[in-house]
């Protein structure tokens, strides 16, 4: 039987799940498989799936059929989200010779024997209940930056959201670990890492023998020799406490930027989707963030179309986060998934009036970038530039998430280089001015 030298990888999804495919692609590597793309017809493929919304599920049944006609053997192999939540379905998706559920991905080379197309995929998963193991794991792609993942799966009951059907109970990695992976991170001369988790401002849990918090991690982390920024993902508000504000607001690494979930400005949709706060938490929130740092960049999550919104609590959340000092929005449009409690309730909102709501609030969100970078017009900070090249152009962010691109120069991937913000173009990216430390200009 033929072995398989080739596999290729496509990621669905969070940045949790790059962490994953990150990791299971080493093991790949370190069996002797040689990584390629996925139009290069690899010998397997490994979809890492997610179920957020309606048109991920449909992604992955696009991705099987685009495989399958780069090389009509390809072994395809199914992990992820809707792997976990939905095996017998995407089973029929013609193709597909393997599905493994939370627990088996990580072990996906235990049920690879061969790479023979089957006449009917094999399933391998365990119900949710049973998923409570931790894996660690961390994505290294390019030399810029890395994300960590700390922590896995939710105990919060929101109405909308599949992930603890998918991926379980909150269980968290240990401190002593995490900065393991951290240091082994900074030996492969990633300059940036970013946490990652399904909900990281609740580590600590499942550790029962260890009463660590996040708070303490962050902490441990702020002294890893060698990376030069430490990004927080997204924390849920009710979880992002004072103490962790103050202690990034004075910490040497860990960077001004938040990404801190909203949902909705309404308090009566909150309640329906059962979040654990109330808009009054959320202002406050951000009012901390702003008076210790005024130049930090406030990401929000925020879904339109909930069952009962009404155009006077779409209008509440728009003029909620219109007033707040934020810097960019991530809009979703509501969209039923089974099993949830939200697709049982009364007002659903016509899909018509869900896409002008997002449309509305993406508008609002272009609003508060544009007006976000204009404030650091005319500044200098330091930019992490990647090695990419677009149009004669390379790009970077600063600690603070802005955009910058100035013209290409290798010798500054993966450096942090002192820029001048000079102007804001129509896509909102900022043109940025280089200066070296003796402040000889490189790039005009």
């Amino acid at each position: 039987m033929k072995i398989a030298r080739t596999v290729a990888f496509y990621t669905l999804g969070c940045k949790l799940n790059y962490s994953e495919t990150s990791t299971i692609g080493r093991d790949f590597v370190n069996k002797g498989y040689a990584k390629v793309k996925l139009d290069d017809g690899a010998d397997v493929c490994v979809i890492n799936t997610c179920s957020v919304t309606e048109n991920a599920n449909k992604e992955c049944a696009r991705l099987v059929r685009k495989a399958l006609a780069y090389n009509p053997e390809t072994f395809i192999a199914i992990i992820g989200c809707y792997a976990q939540l939905k095996p017998g379905e995407i089973a029929q998706i013609p193709g597909v010779d393997l599905v493994l559920g939370a627990n088996e991905k990580f072990n996906i080379l235990e049920f690879i024997n061969g790479t023979s197309k089957k006449t009917s995929a094999e399933i391998h998963s365990c119900s949710v209940d049973d998923i409570k193991d931790y894996n660690s794991s961390y994505s290294f792609g390019d030399r810029t930056r890395s994300f960590l993942k700390v922590q896995d799966g939710c105990d919060y009951p929101c109405t909308y959201c599949t992930i603890p059907m998918a991926r379980g109970v909150s269980r968290s990695d240990t401190i002593m670990n995490a900065v393991s992976k951290a240091n082994e991170i900074s030996e492969k001369g990633v300059m940036e890492i970013v946490l990652t988790g399904v909900n990281v401002g609740d580590f600590g849990s499942g550790n029962d023998d260890k009463q660590e918090t996040f708070l303490d991690l962050i902490k441990e982390l702020d002294n890893v020799e060698g990376i030069e920024r430490f990004r927080i993902s997204s924390i849920e508000p009710n979880l992002l406490k004072n103490e962790i504000i103050e202690f990034v607001a004075s910490s040497k690494k860990f960077v001004p930027h938040f990404h801190i979930p909203l949902q909705s400005g309404s308090n009566k949709i909150l309640g329906l989707m059962k979040r654990r706060y109330k808009k009054e938490m959320y202002k406050e929130r951000v009012r901390k963030i702003k008076n210790l740092m005024p130049h930090c960049c406030i990401g929000v999550d925020v879904i339109v179309g909930f069952p009962g919104e009404s155009h006077e609590d779409f209008l509440e959340t728009y003029n909620f986060l219109n007033e707040l000092p934020v810097s960019y929005l991530h809009v979703f449009t509501y969209s039923e998934r089974p099993n949830t409690e939200a697709i049982k309730l009364d007002g659903v909102v016509e899909m018509k009036t869900r896409k002008e709501r997002n449309k509305m609030l993406r508008n609002l969100s272009e609003k508060k970038r544009r007006a976000f970078y204009m404030e650091h017009l005319h500044q200098t900070r330091e930019v992490l530039f990647e090695s990419t090249i677009e149009n004669g152009y390379m790009f970077g962010f600063t600690d603070n998430y802005i955009k910058v691109k100035t013209p290409y120069n290798i010798e500054l991937a993966n450096k942090l280089v002192i820029t001048d913000i000079l102007s804001i173009d129509n896509d909102c990216i900022a043109s940025g001015n280089i200066i070296m430390e003796n402040e000889e200009i490189v790039n005009c």
